[in-house]
């Protein structure tokens, strides 16, 4: 859409006058564009003034009298820059639309979350008219695995009229995606920024033990791996085959270490990631015990007040709930973490204490690098692996170039800092290979889904259709990754049979044994309810005694070595195992009373610290023979927590004596094991990943109609009224939640029993030891048991299709849910479960959102009042304080924040 000459100049000059600085030659050639009438793509480092470019468009827009809508892929980002708009337009012309809040949704400038504008498209919202622009802030979240695909259904199904104005990180293939949405949309200029605004030095920090001190390098020296420190690291590299930590001249450096050298070194504010919300929450307490402090009286009277102004919506039992007084305490000695498990308030009042540089150092995980405006001096990041969930896997070049994006304030520093730490696991080598990666190519995520399948035959005819699917950006670039996959499957094949091989053993067989410590496993998560038994049973051992110890891998049978009493009482015993591990062993490790299941005499003269006392004990204890007679008896086990708890105990007796468990390598034999289990998961998505390159979107979406065909969802090409209420759910589970209510799995429930039965679709744990299965009625376990027999069944719909598997129901959030839309106490409810405040508060608002679509869509009129009932009493307390969106002066102006 073309605009007059004359009015854009005026815009233009009013623009530029407004902001009080220079633009820079990518920001005008990307306002040139705009004023052209073309969409844009704008590729630039993290605090190089992007937003500029969104700004202009607003500008534009006001003045020709239209709208924008500017979306953001969390609902943090959402509320953040809805406070920098309305500072800058005034209240009443900006809105908010996210799950939590909808604020002055008709304003010429909303800002809302990416799906809240997919699903305002594919209902066909009046709020569509008059749109100008719609602004996508970090458009790079499109390869995202989960959420990705959402941005390319705004790209291909915004009305044509509408231009974009796309805000990306440095990407290498930025010209190829400006030239997607080129094909998509018309006229798409690609403006790419590969200088940072403020000067980038990667640096290397280790510690020598051969002087007692810390040494700071350049990682790069003229482009190329610093000769210096890769010398010093070669020293010191774990050799092939070595077992344990190796200990040599280099560490790896103290927090608090780290963060006094970078005070002495004036490179503070610092931003220090870990990639574990324990170790962020551990390193503020350890650098505020021992003695630090980087605030003055007046930053901390300064830091009290911006925090009391968030968390004035929480109660003071809440406070008391979620630790205030130590964390305060942290922020006050100019130290705070960052992190997912914190709720909302306390997360915000730590970036606006760090923007307002009164907070030095905040220790976060990888969370803070989505958009949040919180740039540095200094970024450290003190490992260059992360766990996901199932591996510890290195950052890639693009999650390196997040992270250190935000090292160097624009207008303040000269050159911003990103440390990498030592690692006797990393080679020098690599660090420095990341360090000299300036990007990375962006991917796409997009595959059909059962929702957007619904929304396609509603809105389009067949051909239509399938042409709208051959449009994504995934369709694009598709048969460019197929060559690369096959090679990476050959070579994973083989790491496969290499696993298998080591997994055999020749006393028995490998997989049976697992079998038993996975049931085993499975029983024992739950909340070690009983210690005051337990610590009586331990109370009966004696050294010499053998004890089988739940727990899989790190289970098994033990020796008792000595026990002992420490101070309040704690109870210890001193245990062995078979491969002579060391273990020091509570209450808290048996779930249900031991009882000894064999005995063995303790060598003479007794001299437990003797490696040749542990070899003959180790020795022994292989050779016992263990009692057979079963932990539960013919009675069989207790009813509740208790008898749980005695039949994980009887099944990790039952598989103390198997063959594999004396072998000397079980150990390995049992990781290999988990190793070939792993990589065949990877083989399997691999070879999936080969054919959807080999096949065209448009034939997965076949596949998807057929099996919403085969469930009653469409008929012909037509929707039925399931179809209908489908099309209208969305959801990662969105078939999974419609079958659901089409079958009446949620009818017939009270508020908080809908709240139980609807959390298994939103819950989902992060860990073994979390979310333990338990039901607050026997209702609502009838229910859960239906619901993961249907998920059963359309998980094969789904592997007979050749479709992308549903991801299964968890049970672990009822209680919680139940007992708090029930009118809970928060101290209650989470005491003991293994769960934050803030992921609490999370996963409530999840399940909020989702029963306020089940008010609308369930077919049950009750049902739908019980679903909209639970909503509103779980929206409330902490959550509801959590969901308050504040508007708070800032100093950081907002045309150069990022």
């Amino acid at each position: 859409m073309k605009a007059e000459r004359g009015p854009a100049d005026a815009v233009r000059c009013a623009f530029a006058t407004s902001l009080g600085f220079q633009l820079d030659p990518f920001q005008l050639a990307a306002l040139d564009a705009l004023d052209a009438g073309s969409s844009v793509v704008v590729a630039a480092p993290t605090g190089s003034g992007k937003t500029v470019v969104a700004e202009y468009a607003i500008a534009r827009a006001l003045a020709e009298g239209r709208k924008v809508f500017y979306t953001t892929p969390l609902k943090a980002l959402s509320n953040q820059k809805y406070g920098d708009l309305v500072r800058r337009h005034g209240a009443q012309h900006v809105g908010l639309l996210t799950g939590d809040n909808a604020i002055n949704g008709e304003a010429p400038v909303v800002v809302m979350t990416t799906e809240v504008l997919r699903n305002m498209i594919y209902a066909g919202s009046g709020a569509l008219g008059g749109l100008r622009y719609v602004i996508l802030d970090e458009v790079h979240y499109l390869q995202n695995a989960y959420r990705g695909p959402v941005w390319e259904e705004v790209i291909i199904h915004t009305p044509p009229a509408v231009d974009l104005v796309c805000l990306s990180a440095t990407v290498s293939n930025a010209e190829e995606l400006a030239d997607w949405i080129r094909t998509v949309r018309g006229d798409t200029a690609a403006v790419i920024e590969e200088r940072r605004p403020v000067e980038l030095h990667n640096l290397y920090l280790l510690g020598d033990r051969s002087s007692d001190r810390l040494l700071l390098f350049p990682t790069l020296v003229d482009g190329r791996p610093n000769p210096e420190a890769s010398a010093l690291d070669s020293k010191t590299l774990r050799q092939p085959g070595q077992r344990g930590r190796p200990r040599g001249r280099l560490f790896t450096p103290r927090r608090p270490e780290v963060v006094e050298l970078l005070a002495e070194a004036e490179m503070l504010p610092a931003i220090y990631f870990i990639f574990s919300r324990a170790a962020c929450d551990d390193a503020v307490t350890q650098c505020v015990r021992e003695g630090h402090r980087f605030t003055t009286p007046e930053e901390r009277r300064q830091i009290r007040a911006i925090v009391e102004a968030h968390v004035e919506t929480l109660s003071d039992d809440d406070l008391r709930v979620l630790d205030y007084t130590n964390w305060i305490g942290g922020l006050e000695s100019g130290f705070a973490a960052h992190h997912a498990g914190m709720v909302p308030p306390f997360k915000e009042a730590v970036e606006a204490c760090f923007a307002a540089g009164l907070v030095k150092v905040v220790f976060a995980t990888e969370t803070l690098s989505l958009g949040i405006n919180m740039p540095a001096r200094s970024v450290v990041i003190e490992k260059l692996t992360k766990f996901t969930g199932e591996r510890h896997e290195f950052l890639t070049p693009g999650e390196y170039t997040q992270l250190t994006g935000r090292a160097g304030r624009r207008g303040i520093d000269d050159v911003g800092y990103a440390i990498v730490l030592w690692s006797p696991f990393v080679p020098f080598d690599q660090v420095a290979g990341l360090a000299g990666t300036r990007s990375y190519a962006l991917t796409s995520s997009f595959r059909p889904t059962y929702n957007m399948a619904a929304n396609l035959v509603r809105r389009y005819p067949p051909d239509v259709a399938h042409h709208l699917l051959n449009l994504s950006f995934a369709q694009y670039r598709a048969d460019s990754d197929v060559v690369r996959l096959e090679a990476q499957l050959e070579r994973t094949r083989d790491a496969v049979a290499e696993a298998h091989a080591a997994a055999l053993c020749e006393r028995g067989d490998i997989e049976e044994y697992r079998a038993l410590l996975r049931s085993s496993e499975e029983t024992g998560r739950h909340r070690h309810a009983f210690t005051g038994d337990v610590l009586a049973a331990l109370d009966r051992v004696k050294p010499g005694d053998v004890l089988v110890v739940p727990g899989g891998k790190s289970g098994g049978r033990v020796a008792i070595l000595s026990t002992s009493r420490r101070r309040g009482g704690d109870l210890r015993l001193r245990a062995i195992t078979t491969d002579r591990r060391m273990l020091s062993l509570g209450p808290k490790d048996f779930p249900a009373p031991p009882r000894p299941v064999a005995r063995i005499e303790l060598p003479a003269p007794y001299a437990p610290n003797n490696a040749g006392f542990q070899r003959h004990v180790a020795s022994a204890l292989q050779a016992a023979r263990l009692r057979e007679d079963g932990l539960v008896g013919l009675h069989g086990p207790s009813r509740g927590p208790r008898g749980q708890g005695e039949e994980v105990m009887a099944r990790a007796e039952a598989a103390a004596p198997h063959p594999v468990a004396n072998c000397p390598d079980a150990r390995r034999h049992l990781r290999a094991a988990d190793r070939a289990e792993r990589l065949t998961r990877d083989a399997e998505r691999m070879e999936r990943r080969i054919r959807g390159r080999t096949e065209s979107l448009a034939r997965q979406f076949d596949r998807v109609l057929r099996v919403l065909e085969a469930w009653g969802y469409v008929d012909g090409w037509a929707l039925t009224p399931a179809g209908q209420r489908l099309a209208r759910t969305y959801h990662e589970a969105d078939l999974l939640v419609a079958e659901s209510l089409q079958q009446g799995l949620l009818d017939g429930l009270s508020a908080p029993d809908v709240a139980a039965v609807a959390s298994v679709f939103t819950y989902e744990a992060r860990g073994q030891g979390e979310g333990v299965a338990a039901f607050p009625s026997s209702l609502t376990k009838e229910r859960w048991e239906a619901i993961e027999a249907l998920a059963g069944e359309l998980n094969s719909a789904e592997e007979e299709a050749g479709l992308p598997l549903t991801r299964p129901p968890e049970a672990g959030f009822m209680t919680l849910a139940h007992g708090w839309a029930a009118g809970g106490d928060l101290e209650k409810l989470i005491e003991g479960a293994e769960l934050s405040g803030g992921d609490f508060v999370r996963n409530v608002k999840q399940l909020v959102d989702l029963l306020r679509q089940l008010g609308e869509g369930a077919p049950d009129p009750s049902t739908a009042a019980a679903a909209r009932a639970a909503a509103d009493q779980l929206f409330r307390g902490v959550v509801a304080a959590s969901a308050a969106v504040s508007v708070i002066d800032s100093e950081v102006p907002v045309s150069e924040a990022e």
